[in-house]
């Protein structure tokens, strides 16, 4: 199962680099758009919960990793009472 990386930017310029197991992450985040925060979050609960998802039916477990990368946003997500995340890259397989 091919892996990835993509790389978002917050409101307040850090950017961050987050994983997924999965590439299903192109099919719900676009390189260059800027999501609404609680847009964003939404959609990499919904792109990290599939691609955890694909992980359980292949090997029988869900990927840790996935879930602890969701943690990583929601708690960025929860310091900024508005603005967007603008995503700078959807890495390639890794």
């Amino acid at each position: 199962m091919p892996e990835m990386t993509f790389t978002v930017q917050w409101p307040n310029g850090c950017r961050q680099q987050c994983y997924s197991p999965s590439l299903v992450v192109r099919d719900h985040l676009t390189v260059g758009t800027r999501y609404e925060i609680a847009d964003f979050v939404q959609r990499s609960r919904l792109a990290l919960t599939e691609a955890s998802d694909r992980v359980r039916a292949k090997y029988g477990f869900a990927c840790t990793s996935a879930a602890a990368t969701l943690r990583e946003i929601e708690t960025t997500a929860a310091v900024f009472d508005r603005g967007t995340v603008h995503v700078l890259d959807l890495g390639g397989a890794r």
